[in-house]
């Protein structure tokens, strides 16, 4: 008796696409493994660009991204580490607003009985603030670290605390206005140091696209603006350095990764994704410089991007906060001080949030009350939208960076089509929503 043998498939051969195609297709699909974040905000300046006939990525609207958004970009970096070490804070709005008052009635002055009207000088106003920061910070992290009370109740009730301290520090009333060496914070320009040149381009757009008879939107255009009256050669040549910097640590982590024996990508695909890097700050750094330059509160935020890249991925205190968030006790078996690192994270986060509030005041030459009012909501989606897990170990200063840009391309973009603030909170809730609910899918795919 015969045994029926199955027919074995002749296996079929895709016709080999082009080595610098597959390069790219690999590199979109890691960025989609890692969240896709970076592929969200190009389909989003994509979006409004076309939506907006062709204003979003004027040099005015990108200077402006910065500009508005800059406080978030420099407390979400402290709240990743807060997210990663496994808590969360809440009360990062009411004590922005409160140190922005506090900083505002430094340098404004107050009436002290017997010593008249004190003033602050603006350097040391700062400096005070940014120690009060800290101290907050540390009284809260306090609370959470080695009393065990859990974050949500401590910064809970922190976000009341702050929020009555202010009204009281104030007495209901605005604070201001400021010098202008102060205002310069957050409206002023790095210094031409360089020179400037004309535009190569000439002032012109670019139509790449026509779209006709689209649903809701109808007649729309792709428009690429380009050129304008001069460049800042300055905001140039520092776009260039951070280039140079970024693809530096890129090709050393690599090459130490390879060292020890790590999988990681072709020399192919990490010059390919490097050139997409270089191609977007080179491109932003066109449209700066097309304006008035690089903005000095962009100055610092990029400056606090680079101190905290090389925090989290190459000190021992780096490794130490994600280790405490992927696995507290076996951090502590390890011989981590998990108290001291939540510790830390919490004083971290109450310097940044004072500096999130002297800028704030800067920006509106003023301290109000109703300063922080909402901040800790923008803070905390942009930190998960970046791609921090809600349980804790997980996250990069690159995919922070990537979230407040994105949230700051919508509170632009969506302000330019004048759309009214309660749909903008409709659609930032969605955003935080999906961006989650795709972290608590890839941990249960893990599971």
């Amino acid at each position: 008796m015969s045994v029926p043998v199955e027919a074995t498939p002749i296996p079929t051969v895709a016709p080999e696409e082009p080595a610098v195609a597959r390069g790219i297709v690999k590199t979109l699909r890691s960025g989609v493994g890692q969240g896709g974040m970076l592929l969200a905000l190009l389909l989003g300046v994509l979006f409004f660009q076309i939506t907006t006939g062709g204003i979003m990525l004027r040099s005015l609207n990108v200077t402006n991204v910065f500009l508005q958004n800059g406080y978030i970009l420099v407390m979400a970096l402290g709240m990743l580490l807060i997210i990663v070490i496994g808590h969360i804070d809440l009360s990062v709005g009411s004590v922005a607003g409160f140190l922005g008052a506090v900083v505002a009635v430094l340098i404004v002055g107050v009436d002290v009985p017997g010593l008249g009207h004190i003033q602050t000088d603006p350097i040391l106003a700062v400096l005070i603030t940014l120690i009060a920061g800290g101290l907050i910070g540390g009284f809260q992290g306090w609370w959470v670290a080695y009393l065990r009370v859990p974050s949500f109740i401590v910064t809970l009730a922190g976000m009341l605390l702050f929020r009555g301290a202010t009204l009281f520090m104030l007495g209901g009333q605005p604070v201001g206005p400021f010098p202008e060496s102060f205002r310069a914070i957050s409206a002023g320009f790095i210094p031409e140091a360089i020179g400037s040149i004309p535009d190569p381009f000439g002032p012109k757009d670019i139509v790449l696209a026509n779209l006709t008879n689209l649903p809701v939107f109808g007649d729309l255009k792709l428009v690429l603006p380009l050129g304008g009256d001069s460049l800042q050669l300055t905001t140039l040549v520092l776009g260039a350095l951070l280039c140079a910097f970024i693809v530096f640590l890129g090709w050393r982590s690599r090459r130490e990764q390879v060292k020890y024996g790590f999988r990681v990508p072709s020399v192919r695909q990490f010059w390919i994704r490097n050139a997409l890097v270089i191609l977007g700050i080179m491109f932003i750094a066109y449209r700066l410089a097309g304006y008035k330059g690089l903005p000095i509160v962009a100055l610092v935020a990029f400056l606090l991007i680079g101190l905290y890249m090389f925090v989290t991925m190459r000190t021992v205190i780096g490794r130490r906060i994600y280790a405490v968030g992927g696995n507290s006790k076996a951090a502590m078996l390890s011989g981590v001080n998990s108290k001291l690192m939540v510790f830390l994270s919490f004083v971290n986060m109450g310097v940044l949030a004072a500096l999130g509030g002297i800028i704030i005041a800067a920006r509106l030459n003023s301290a109000t009350p109703k300063a922080g009012y909402g901040f800790e909501l923008s803070v905390i989606a942009a930190t998960f939208v970046g791609g921090a897990s809600a349980y804790g170990g997980v996250g990069t200063v690159a995919g922070t960076v990537i979230g407040a840009l994105f949230f700051g391309l919508l509170n632009i973009g969506m302000g330019i089509m004048s759309i009214q603030i309660d749909y903008q909170f409709m659609v930032q809730a969605l955003v935080l929503l999906v961006a989650v609910y795709f972290d608590v899918r890839g941990k249960s795919r893990d599971a």
